[in-house]
């Protein structure tokens, strides 16, 4: 139940104000002068206060400034007689709500004091929400100052429409920043649409960007739209944007530049209003300045550039990091709990992380999973690492790329049946193939 607090030392007035909001189901706290309000203020916590500016031990503008430092977000409505309007709008300077004048009108009473009652719990709700906002910006990204001054980045441009391009090494996490920025802005209820330019055959990024027409050319056997249309009143996200060819990126600042979009083979413009976000594995800038970037599409597509910064620098964040994934995955595989050595933290710490989060938490999952109702030891870790890779100190021979890929696959297929005991099940998960597959190249690597 809301609860207000009435400081006012005429006895006659607060008992009338008293009955006029308990009769509208409002509980009252009530106090006699400044102090007492002071101390019932920080006693019984209410989501508003009607306070006398004129009242004995402590005046309205000494105890409004002492609860100003106590709770700020806590409404303050002075009470004033006609002669003292200038103090209570020396009131408002110091942070009142609102004030009224006496004999207080009831129905204005009321209305001001729901009013002021609806403002705290909307600040409440907006404390609450960014509060798990920023828990959930933390959960995903990391605790470093670094990665706290990106979630402040993160936060400013979401509230715009800015173009933003995402900077950072694989398995930096740039699409999941880019999915929380499209989630935190305006546009979260439209859709984000991902179109990843690394994987996709150049002869097609075009046709697959904008859409084409029927019988625009051979093959096209029906109207599709493109990725712009398809996320048309959302987010475009084009992943891997130093791969776009100067063809593309002419049209795609043609794009930018109009807001619009013309599938191949028709002369018919669609509108867009979307935002757009790129995410590249390079520094862009330098793309630019080398010349295989074209600079007025960059200065379109970077309005707004954040840098994500690879694991290794971070190492706070590393820790951090295995006890996530580490939950993660004991939760993926039905654990009840699940503890990592040590020697296991000391392992990972010290590993460069070259595939950054995408690695490390590949890494963990596996290790959870092969080390089965046991902590997590150094044993589960250390082959599964980069540094161990099967090869790894051995000289260096010139063999046909056929037998080298067959060598390091029989060398890591067989560590990996040593590690998980013979348990093909298991060595298949860690291998991410599947049981079939496993038994037909032990088969062929004579293993079986």
């Amino acid at each position: 139940m809301d609860k207000v607090l009435v400081a006012e030392d005429e006895k006659v007035t607060r008992l009338t104000l008293v009955r006029i909001l308990e009769k509208e189901g409002i509980a009252v706290v009530q106090a006699v002068d400044g102090k007492q309000a002071v101390e019932l203020f920080r006693k019984e916590t209410p989501s508003a206060v009607i306070l006398d500016i004129m009242m004995p031990v402590m005046d309205g503008l000494e105890t409004i400034r002492e609860l100003r430092d106590i709770d700020p977000s806590v409404p303050v409505i002075i009470a004033t007689g006609q002669g003292d309007i200038s103090s209570a709008v020396e009131t408002m300077k110091l942070g009142a709500y609102d004030f009224l004048v006496k004999p207080i009108n009831p129905g204005k009473l009321i209305m001001t004091v729901r009013r002021a009652i609806e403002k705290y719990r909307l600040d409440l709700e907006l404390s609450r929400l960014q509060t798990a906002e920023n828990a959930s910006l933390e959960r995903f990204m990391g605790k470093t100052p670094a990665m706290k001054k990106i979630s402040e980045q993160l936060k400013q441009v979401a509230a715009t429409d800015f173009s933003v391009i995402i900077q950072g090494e694989t398995g930096t996490g740039k699409t999941l920043l880019a999915k929380i920025l499209h989630n935190s802005s305006r546009r979260a209820t439209g859709k984000f649409v991902k179109i990843d330019l690394g994987s996709m055959p150049e002869t097609i990024v075009e046709s697959e960007l904008f859409g084409y027409q029927k019988g625009a050319f051979t093959g096209a056997v029906q109207d599709q739209p493109g990725f712009f249309e398809t996320a048309n009143g959302g987010t475009a996200f084009l992943d891997d944007l130093e791969n776009i060819s100067p063809l593309v990126q002419s049209k795609l600042l043609g794009v930018l530049e109009n807001r619009e979009t013309c599938r191949l083979g028709s002369r018919k413009t669609v509108s867009l209003d979307l935002r757009f976000i790129a995410a590249t594995n390079t520094n862009i800038q330098k793309s630019v300045q080398a010349g295989n970037f074209r600079e007025d599409l960059f200065y379109r597509m970077g309005e707004y550039i954040i840098s994500l910064p690879p694991l290794r620098e971070r190492a706070e964040d590393i820790r951090y990091f295995i006890n996530v994934f580490l939950d993660n995955a004991v939760a993926e595989l039905n654990m009840l709990s699940k503890a990592i050595s040590p020697q296991a933290i000391d392992l990972l710490m010290a590993h460069p992380w070259p595939g950054n989060l995408r690695e490390l938490k590949n890494v963990v999952r596996r290790a959870v999973l092969l080390s089965g109702h046991k902590e997590v030891g150094p044993e589960h870790v250390d082959f599964l690492l980069g540094s161990n890779d099967p090869g790894q100190g051995e000289e260096i021979e010139l063999t046909p790329l056929r037998e080298a890929v067959d060598h390091v696959e029989k060398k890591l297929i067989s560590r990996t049946l040593t590690a998980t005991k013979g348990n093909k099940a298991k060595a298949a998960e860690l291998l991410q193939i599947d049981a079939k597959t496993l038994r037909t190249k032990m088969v062929q690597h004579g293993l079986e």
